[in-house]
């Protein structure tokens, strides 16, 4: 009869417990998506701060900062910094017609106003159709002018 009883005990023991664990997996609401986080947008360079600048090539969708030395672009739903443009050759980019923008924080802050004033098919009104002023400064190479 003992055995019978503790057999009942043991099964309801190990129900309870079975139940509690399962209890405790918790609640899961699918995948979590991508998290940008915008990069600081001030360095401090041997006490001196310095900003980033960007310049816009509107056919390509693509930012350039001449202080890091990086493409930020969009890549599906999420923002990228890279050393070399995506799906153009950085010659073929540069001479297609481009912007400084105004702004010094991170492009995903700015972009979907730039695309509005900078379609794809936008052209520089000026006669060298280029909006700023030294392309040298981001041509690949790190050197600078003395």
């Amino acid at each position: 009869m003992k055995i019978a009883q503790y057999s009942k005990i043991g099964f309801v023991f190990c129900l309870a417990l079975l139940g509690a664990l399962t209890g405790c997996v918790g609640y899961v609401d699918g995948p979590r998506g991508e998290v940008y986080a915008p990069a600081p947008s001030v360095y401090a360079e041997g006490g001196v701060a310095v900003q980033d600048d960007y310049v816009y090539y509107p056919a390509y969708q693509v930012y350039y900062s001449s202080y890091r030395h990086q493409y930020v672009y969009q890549s599906g739903r999420s923002w990228v910094s890279r050393p070399a443009p995506p799906r153009v050759s950085v010659n073929v980019l540069f001479a297609s017609p481009s912007v400084n923008v105004g702004f010094h924080d991170s492009p995903a802050n700015h972009h979907a106003q730039i695309v509005r004033q900078y379609p794809k098919q936008w052209k520089s009104p000026g006669p060298n159709r280029d909006n700023h002023d030294n392309h040298d400064d981001h041509r690949g190479n790190d050197q600078r002018r003395n």
